[in-house]
């Protein structure tokens, strides 16, 4: 009996998963409305959230239309690129992890109440005394903001930023440092997931490499790590024209 050698057929890349470039997903998607863009290169206001985004991080054109897009000699944040093109800075470089909800319990907070451009003085002071990550005036516009008051002052936080389509971010989760150990920040994340939910996307998130705690925390509560990501700082080629009166 003979056997006939079969060619190998050919590997076909996997396609890439829209969370691999989630911020470009989340301005050419749901948050369209919100994008400033260029060509290959988008970002929001910058009084809404520092993410810029490349359509592709490989191709030498979005680095063009990015550099056009904020300005010469411009530091700015870019997501999924390892290196930058011949004439860029990496100023910081930084990396992440993303993680996916697979078995999280979604459940309203009844003492939670929705926050809104009102309460945004209180919300960055907050922000400037946990520092989760970056929040500026109109992140609000983003998506719902939860929080919990305690006798009227504000001690717990969380709430949506990116919107890639079927997907939603929590972001900004954050409690006073004399209020933590008490679950507050799980159940905000638990009552954002339930919205979430309830309009058919699945949350995710990110957060440092180095913060362990809080990964471990998002894993017992039903996040699954997804992958590790990796951020660069860097400033754009040229020099910044300074402002004339």
């Amino acid at each position: 009996m003979s056997t006939v050698a079969r060619p190998t057929p050919p590997q076909i890349p996997a396609a890439p998963h829209i969370l691999d470039n989630a911020a470009w997903a989340a301005l050419t998607g749901p948050h369209a409305h919100l994008a400033e863009r260029v060509g290959r290169a988008a970002r929001y206001p910058l009084d809404v959230s520092p993410f810029t985004a490349l359509a592709d991080p490989a191709d030498p054109r979005a680095w063009d239309d990015l550099a056009a897009l904020v300005g010469p000699g411009t530091v700015t944040p870019v997501t999924g690129a390892k290196s930058v093109p011949e004439g860029w800075e990496t100023v910081r470089h930084g990396q992440g992890v993303q993680l996916v909800d697979t078995s999280l319990r979604a459940e309203p907070a009844p003492e939670a109440v929705r926050l809104g451009r009102d309460d945004v003085p209180e919300i960055l002071d907050l922000i400037a005394l946990t520092e989760p990550g970056p929040f500026l005036p109109r992140t609000v516009e983003l998506g719902t903001y939860l929080g919990i008051r305690h006798r009227g002052r504000l001690v717990a936080l969380a709430g949506e930023r990116l919107r890639p389509p079927g997907w939603t971010e929590i972001s900004a989760v954050c409690t006073a440092p004399d209020h933590r150990g008490k679950g507050l920040a799980t159940r905000l994340v638990r009552a954002i997931a339930a919205g979430i939910r309830e309009r058919g996307d699945t949350p995710f998130l990110h957060a440092s490499a180095t913060n362990t705690g809080a990964i471990r925390l998002y894993e017992s509560i039903g996040f699954t790590l997804r992958r590790r990501s990796e951020f660069l700082l860097v400033r754009t080629p040229g020099v910044q024209q300074e402002q004339t009166a």
